[in-house]
Protein backbone atom coordinates (compact mmCIF):
# COMPACT_ATOMS: atom_id res chain seq x y z
CA UNK A 1 0.00 0.00 0.00
CA UNK A 2 1.13 3.49 -0.89
CA UNK A 3 2.86 5.33 2.39
CA UNK A 4 0.82 7.32 3.88
CA UNK A 5 1.67 10.95 5.24
CA UNK A 6 3.16 10.53 8.95
CA UNK A 7 1.14 10.92 11.48
CA UNK A 8 0.27 14.93 12.68
CA UNK A 9 1.44 16.27 9.46
CA UNK A 10 -0.70 17.87 6.54
CA UNK A 11 1.28 17.68 3.77
CA UNK A 12 4.76 15.66 2.21
CA UNK A 13 6.86 17.04 -0.15
CA UNK A 14 9.31 14.51 -1.77
CA UNK A 15 11.78 13.79 -5.42
CA UNK A 16 11.74 10.43 -5.95
CA UNK A 17 14.31 8.28 -8.42
CA UNK A 18 13.43 4.76 -9.55
CA UNK A 19 14.90 2.32 -12.31
CA UNK A 20 13.49 2.41 -15.67
CA UNK A 21 11.92 -1.13 -15.09
CA UNK A 22 10.17 -0.01 -11.83
CA UNK A 23 6.53 -2.08 -11.34
CA UNK A 24 4.24 -1.62 -8.73
CA UNK A 25 3.81 -5.34 -7.94
CA UNK A 26 -0.33 -5.24 -8.04
CA UNK A 27 -3.20 -3.03 -7.74
CA UNK A 28 -3.10 -0.71 -4.78
CA UNK A 29 -5.58 2.01 -3.22
CA UNK A 30 -3.88 5.38 -2.33
CA UNK A 31 -4.36 6.10 1.33
CA UNK A 32 -6.55 9.23 2.71
CA UNK A 33 -4.52 11.86 1.14
CA UNK A 34 -4.72 13.82 -2.22
CA UNK A 35 -1.16 13.87 -4.23
CA UNK A 36 0.41 15.66 -7.49
CA UNK A 37 3.45 14.15 -9.29
CA UNK A 38 5.61 16.39 -11.54
CA UNK A 39 7.41 13.95 -13.83
CA UNK A 40 11.10 15.37 -14.16
CA UNK A 41 12.20 11.74 -16.55
CA UNK A 42 10.62 8.99 -17.56
CA UNK A 43 7.45 7.16 -19.28
CA UNK A 44 5.00 5.65 -17.23
CA UNK A 45 1.37 4.63 -17.88
CA UNK A 46 -1.45 5.01 -15.18
CA UNK A 47 -4.17 1.98 -15.24
CA UNK A 48 -6.94 2.14 -13.01
CA UNK A 49 -10.35 0.23 -13.21
CA UNK A 50 -11.87 3.14 -15.02
CA UNK A 51 -9.30 4.81 -17.34
CA UNK A 52 -5.55 4.90 -18.48
CA UNK A 53 -3.25 7.47 -19.41
CA UNK A 54 0.71 7.76 -20.26
CA UNK A 55 2.20 10.46 -18.76
CA UNK A 56 6.38 11.88 -19.55
CA UNK A 57 8.87 14.33 -18.56
CA UNK A 58 7.29 17.56 -17.95
CA UNK A 59 3.82 16.44 -17.51
CA UNK A 60 1.52 16.77 -13.95
CA UNK A 61 -0.54 13.75 -12.90
CA UNK A 62 -2.80 14.34 -9.74
CA UNK A 63 -4.60 11.60 -7.60
CA UNK A 64 -7.74 11.29 -5.60
CA UNK A 65 -7.81 9.52 -2.22
CA UNK A 66 -9.07 5.85 -2.25
CA UNK A 67 -7.94 5.61 -5.60
CA UNK A 68 -7.73 2.05 -7.14
CA UNK A 69 -4.51 1.93 -9.79
CA UNK A 70 -1.24 0.70 -10.89
CA UNK A 71 1.68 1.97 -12.77
CA UNK A 72 4.28 0.58 -15.02
CA UNK A 73 7.48 1.74 -17.18
CA UNK A 74 6.38 2.73 -20.87
CA UNK A 75 10.53 3.29 -22.01
CA UNK A 76 14.01 2.52 -20.97
CA UNK A 77 14.41 5.90 -19.54
CA UNK A 78 14.96 6.12 -15.47
CA UNK A 79 11.84 7.39 -13.34
CA UNK A 80 12.15 10.57 -11.58
CA UNK A 81 9.79 12.56 -10.33
CA UNK A 82 8.47 15.18 -7.71
CA UNK A 83 5.32 14.32 -5.19
CA UNK A 84 3.01 16.18 -3.10
CA UNK A 85 0.92 14.76 -0.56
CA UNK A 86 -1.72 16.23 1.17
CA UNK A 87 -4.67 15.93 3.01
CA UNK A 88 -8.25 16.70 2.30
CA UNK A 89 -8.26 18.99 5.37
CA UNK A 90 -5.58 21.13 4.35
CA UNK A 91 -6.77 21.94 0.67
CA UNK A 92 -10.55 22.68 2.22
CA UNK A 93 -10.36 26.31 2.32
CA UNK A 94 -8.80 26.48 -1.17
CA UNK A 95 -12.00 24.53 -2.16
CA UNK A 96 -13.78 27.01 -0.45
CA UNK A 97 -12.16 30.03 -2.21
CA UNK A 98 -12.58 29.03 -5.70
CA UNK A 99 -15.82 25.96 -6.03
CA UNK A 100 -15.99 22.69 -5.09
CA UNK A 101 -17.02 22.50 -9.09
CA UNK A 102 -13.82 23.45 -10.30
CA UNK A 103 -11.42 21.44 -7.97
CA UNK A 104 -13.78 18.40 -8.57
CA UNK A 105 -12.92 19.49 -12.46
CA UNK A 106 -8.96 19.71 -11.71
CA UNK A 107 -9.00 16.46 -10.20
CA UNK A 108 -11.44 14.59 -12.17
CA UNK A 109 -8.68 15.28 -15.67
CA UNK A 110 -6.07 13.18 -13.65
CA UNK A 111 -3.72 14.34 -15.98
CA UNK A 112 -1.96 17.71 -17.51
CA UNK A 113 0.14 18.77 -20.43
CA UNK A 114 1.76 22.22 -20.59
CA UNK A 115 3.97 24.60 -23.13
CA UNK A 116 7.64 23.83 -22.54
CA UNK A 117 7.79 27.54 -21.11
CA UNK A 118 4.84 26.35 -18.38
CA UNK A 119 7.10 22.85 -17.44
CA UNK A 120 10.09 25.25 -16.64
CA UNK A 121 8.09 27.40 -14.16
CA UNK A 122 5.79 24.31 -12.67
CA UNK A 123 9.35 22.31 -12.00
CA UNK A 124 10.66 24.95 -10.49
CA UNK A 125 7.27 26.03 -7.91
CA UNK A 126 7.56 21.85 -6.99
CA UNK A 127 11.36 22.33 -6.41
CA UNK A 128 10.37 25.32 -4.23
CA UNK A 129 8.00 24.00 -2.56
CA UNK A 130 10.68 20.90 -2.13
CA UNK A 131 13.03 23.36 -0.52
CA UNK A 132 10.96 24.86 2.01
CA UNK A 133 9.15 21.58 3.39
CA UNK A 134 12.95 20.40 4.70
CA UNK A 135 13.51 23.56 6.61
CA UNK A 136 13.46 22.56 10.09
CA UNK A 137 10.52 25.58 11.02
CA UNK A 138 7.38 25.39 12.74
CA UNK A 139 5.25 27.61 10.54
CA UNK A 140 6.38 25.61 7.21
CA UNK A 141 2.74 23.73 6.48
CA UNK A 142 1.58 27.67 6.64
CA UNK A 143 3.97 28.84 3.81
CA UNK A 144 3.30 25.19 1.73
CA UNK A 145 -0.29 25.86 1.75
CA UNK A 146 -0.15 28.64 -0.24
CA UNK A 147 2.49 27.41 -2.14
CA UNK A 148 0.25 24.47 -2.67
CA UNK A 149 -2.85 26.56 -3.89
CA UNK A 150 -0.93 29.09 -5.98
CA UNK A 151 0.53 25.29 -7.95
CA UNK A 152 -2.95 24.42 -8.36
CA UNK A 153 -3.98 27.65 -9.82
CA UNK A 154 -1.12 27.58 -12.16
CA UNK A 155 -2.05 24.06 -13.01
CA UNK A 156 -5.89 25.05 -13.81
CA UNK A 157 -4.94 27.99 -15.86
CA UNK A 158 -2.34 26.55 -17.87
CA UNK A 159 -3.30 22.87 -18.56
CA UNK A 160 -3.34 21.28 -22.54
CA UNK A 161 -5.86 19.30 -23.85
CA UNK A 162 -4.64 16.17 -23.48
CA UNK A 163 -6.32 12.42 -24.54
CA UNK A 164 -7.15 9.77 -21.67
CA UNK A 165 -8.81 6.27 -22.30
CA UNK A 166 -11.89 5.90 -20.77
CA UNK A 167 -13.57 2.52 -20.26
CA UNK A 168 -17.11 1.55 -21.12
CA UNK A 169 -17.67 0.11 -17.47
CA UNK A 170 -15.10 0.18 -14.54
CA UNK A 171 -12.71 -3.00 -15.55
CA UNK A 172 -12.68 -5.92 -13.43
CA UNK A 173 -9.86 -7.78 -11.60
CA UNK A 174 -9.08 -10.25 -14.75
CA UNK A 175 -9.09 -7.80 -17.20
CA UNK A 176 -6.93 -5.32 -15.84
CA UNK A 177 -4.92 -8.01 -14.60
CA UNK A 178 -4.78 -8.84 -18.81
CA UNK A 179 -3.97 -5.64 -19.57
CA UNK A 180 -1.05 -5.40 -16.91
CA UNK A 181 0.38 -8.23 -18.34
CA UNK A 182 -0.27 -7.28 -22.01
CA UNK A 183 1.27 -3.57 -21.27
CA UNK A 184 4.44 -5.34 -19.48
CA UNK A 185 5.13 -8.13 -22.37
CA UNK A 186 4.12 -6.89 -25.12
CA UNK A 187 7.39 -8.12 -26.93
CA UNK A 188 5.84 -11.78 -25.86
CA UNK A 189 3.78 -14.37 -27.89
CA UNK A 190 1.00 -13.28 -25.85
CA UNK A 191 -2.11 -15.78 -26.82
CA UNK A 192 -6.16 -15.05 -25.82
CA UNK A 193 -5.85 -18.73 -25.09
CA UNK A 194 -2.70 -18.24 -22.28
CA UNK A 195 -4.61 -15.12 -20.80
CA UNK A 196 -8.28 -16.78 -20.52
CA UNK A 197 -6.48 -19.86 -18.53
CA UNK A 198 -4.75 -17.38 -16.20
CA UNK A 199 -8.25 -16.21 -15.67
CA UNK A 200 -9.35 -19.68 -14.88
CA UNK A 201 -12.07 -18.61 -17.30
CA UNK A 202 -12.75 -20.60 -20.87
CA UNK A 203 -11.39 -18.58 -24.53
CA UNK A 204 -14.69 -17.81 -25.87
CA UNK A 205 -16.46 -16.47 -22.24
CA UNK A 206 -13.23 -14.29 -21.50
CA UNK A 207 -12.86 -12.88 -25.38
CA UNK A 208 -16.67 -11.67 -24.69
CA UNK A 209 -15.43 -10.29 -20.92
CA UNK A 210 -12.57 -8.35 -22.36
CA UNK A 211 -14.44 -6.80 -25.94
CA UNK A 212 -17.31 -5.86 -23.56
CA UNK A 213 -15.68 -4.10 -20.59
CA UNK A 214 -12.84 -2.47 -23.23
CA UNK A 215 -15.02 -2.38 -26.57
CA UNK A 216 -12.74 -3.78 -28.25
CA UNK A 217 -11.33 -7.20 -28.98
CA UNK A 218 -8.33 -9.09 -27.20
CA UNK A 219 -6.24 -9.44 -30.46
CA UNK A 220 -6.92 -5.41 -31.23
CA UNK A 221 -6.01 -3.70 -28.03
CA UNK A 222 -2.59 -5.83 -27.99
CA UNK A 223 -2.25 -5.01 -31.49
CA UNK A 224 -2.79 -1.27 -30.28
CA UNK A 225 -0.37 -1.45 -27.05
CA UNK A 226 2.47 -3.31 -29.35
CA UNK A 227 1.64 -0.11 -32.49
CA UNK A 228 2.10 2.38 -29.07
CA UNK A 229 5.66 0.85 -28.45
CA UNK A 230 6.86 0.59 -31.79
CA UNK A 231 5.69 4.63 -32.27
CA UNK A 232 7.74 5.56 -29.58
CA UNK A 233 11.11 3.72 -30.46
CA UNK A 234 10.61 5.41 -34.16
CA UNK A 235 10.99 8.34 -32.52
CA UNK A 236 13.20 7.82 -29.91
CA UNK A 237 15.50 5.82 -30.98
CA UNK A 238 17.74 5.32 -34.17
CA UNK A 239 16.81 1.52 -34.11
CA UNK A 240 16.19 -0.43 -38.05
CA UNK A 241 12.34 -1.26 -38.60
CA UNK A 242 13.60 -5.11 -38.13
CA UNK A 243 15.04 -4.33 -34.42
CA UNK A 244 12.00 -2.50 -33.07
CA UNK A 245 9.59 -5.58 -34.79
CA UNK A 246 11.51 -8.01 -32.21
CA UNK A 247 11.56 -5.94 -29.57
CA UNK A 248 7.84 -5.21 -29.84
CA UNK A 249 6.23 -8.79 -30.74
CA UNK A 250 6.54 -8.71 -34.55
CA UNK A 251 8.05 -11.69 -36.14
CA UNK A 252 9.91 -9.38 -39.20
CA UNK A 253 10.19 -5.90 -39.83
CA UNK A 254 7.84 -6.37 -42.70
CA UNK A 255 4.77 -8.09 -40.92
CA UNK A 256 5.27 -4.71 -38.55
CA UNK A 257 5.43 -2.12 -41.85
CA UNK A 258 2.47 -4.21 -42.60
CA UNK A 259 0.54 -4.22 -39.35
CA UNK A 260 1.26 -0.07 -38.92
CA UNK A 261 0.36 1.13 -42.35
CA UNK A 262 -3.12 -0.66 -41.17
CA UNK A 263 -3.28 1.02 -37.73
CA UNK A 264 -2.05 4.35 -39.06
CA UNK A 265 -2.02 4.82 -42.07
CA UNK A 266 1.57 5.51 -42.95
CA UNK A 267 4.74 3.23 -42.89
CA UNK A 268 7.05 3.31 -40.46
CA UNK A 269 9.45 5.31 -41.96
CA UNK A 270 7.34 8.28 -43.16
CA UNK A 271 6.29 8.20 -39.50
CA UNK A 272 9.76 8.51 -38.37
CA UNK A 273 10.30 11.15 -40.94
CA UNK A 274 7.17 13.47 -39.26
CA UNK A 275 8.52 15.78 -36.34
CA UNK A 276 4.36 16.32 -35.63
CA UNK A 277 4.30 12.97 -34.59
CA UNK A 278 6.58 13.60 -31.44
CA UNK A 279 4.25 15.77 -30.36
CA UNK A 280 1.68 13.19 -31.04
CA UNK A 281 2.99 10.30 -29.29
Amino acid sequence: MPIPIPQGKQITVQRNLYPHNFCMPSMEITASHYDINYVITGDRKMITPVQSYSYHAGDVSIGEPYTYHRTIPESDAPYERYLIKFTPKFIEPFIELIGKNIFNDLYEQKLFHFSSQMQIKIKQMFCEMLEEYNKNVPYKEIILQGMLYRLLTTIYENKLNVNITRYKSPLTEPILKAIYYMENNYDKNITLEDMAKNAHFSTSYFSRLFSSQLGISFTEYLGNVRINHVKRLLLQTNKSIMEIALETGYCHGDYLSSQFKNKTGMTPSDFRRNPQNLKQT
